[in-house]
């Protein structure tokens, strides 16, 4: 009842707005993180960047069939307490994941847009309510998950060019390089599935939890209302159409040279530690999990094959990365409760 009148005071248009707000985000998403999905098949010659972006959103949005909605649930009721949840909590976690994202793509730094949105969600709780309203077990999950995810990518991608070199030892480097053009393809389409899946949840969680807050869904509820669901994924699969070339560079060219054969074995490698979080409902940053599985194969022919200072610039950004939306997002629940 009480939800149900807070929901009447603030006025649909509100949560109409904040929805908008959160496909907005989604389709940032996309666009910020379409490079993770295309960067390796782009960089190797394999597709061009318009064949390779629409390659990219046709998995993301095939994705929907595909996952159970684990990490949607972790996103809308495992990282703070339903209770002090409302529209100026879901306001401040929009603001400041956006507004990071923004700052990261200008600079063309290959950011998580996964722990943006988890850092304003932290934020914004904190400027309500303070550490208590936080559930711990999925903060940490999430954070343990910051380390875990590159670690993992590194070394399946490492692992996956080991056995690769080891099995295609007598073939000769060219029959190699027109063979894994091809299975490029299918690596490439299993790395955009992963990130339609884990991160299209993300975006679900959030509007999940303003549904919830505002009385137009239950907390009993296994999954969200159908429409979330699929204005998720295709927005989603809508910015990975639109591409972030300025992150495409970053990482496909500039941490290490990548052939047709290292491009599979990374985004083999991100595709399975994706495959992996999804299944145990981590939302994961799909940034985190390619540039560990690229450096993992760079590192596997040479260790100076990897610009260890473009790689080191790129963890710095994700070490700041949930303090900075979680510090924009304190500041915008503040301007929210003026404004709403």
């Amino acid at each position: 009842m009480q939800s149900m009148q807070v929901a009447s005071q603030m006025g649909l248009w509100v949560i109409v707005l904040l929805v908008i707000l959160a496909l907005l985000f989604d389709f940032m998403n996309g666009f910020h993180d379409a490079a993770n999905s295309i960067a390796t098949v782009v960089s190797t010659g394999v597709l061009r960047p318009s064949q390779a972006v629409l390659f990219a959103a046709f998995f993301n949005v095939v994705a929907i069939f595909v996952f159970h909605l684990s990490v949607a649930a972790t996103v809308g009721k495992g990282i703070a307490d339903a209770g002090v949840i409302d529209v100026h909590v879901v306001f401040g976690a929009l603001v400041g994941a956006i507004a990071w994202n923004l700052v990261t793509w200008y600079w063309g730094i290959p950011s998580s847009s996964s722990h943006a949105l988890i850092g304003g969600i932290v934020g914004a709780v904190l400027a309500k309510a303070g550490p208590d309203a936080l559930v711990a077990t999925g903060i940490v999950r999430t954070v343990t998950f910051i380390f875990v995810s590159p670690m993992l990518g590194y070394l399946l991608g490492s692992l996956m060019m080991v056995l690769v070199a080891w099995v295609f030892r007598r073939v000769s480097p060219s029959r190699v390089d027109r063979w894994f053009r091809r299975a490029q393809l299918v690596s490439a389409g299993a790395y955009s599935l992963g990130h339609g899946g884990n991160d299209a949840q993300k975006t679900i969680g959030i509007i999940w939890m303003l549904l919830i807050a505002t009385g137009y869904a239950s907390g009993a509820d296994h999954a969200p209302p159908t429409w979330t669901i699929v204005s998720c994924y295709l927005a989603i699969g809508m910015g990975t159409m639109f591409g972030g070339w300025r992150i495409v560079k970053t990482m496909g060219q500039k941490i290490t040279k990548l052939k047709p054969v290292g491009g599979f074995c990374a985004e083999t490698g991100g595709a399975l530690t994706l495959f992996i979080a999804t299944a145990i409902g981590v939302p994961v940053s799909t940034t985190h999990t390619i540039t560990g599985a690229i450096v993992g194969v760079g590192s596997v022919q040479r260790a100076s094959a990897v610009r260890w200072g473009v790689a080191g610039n790129i963890v710095w950004a994700w070490i700041f990365t949930i303090p900075a939306a979680a510090t924009v997002a304190a500041l915008a629940y503040a301007l929210s409760t003026q404004l709403f």
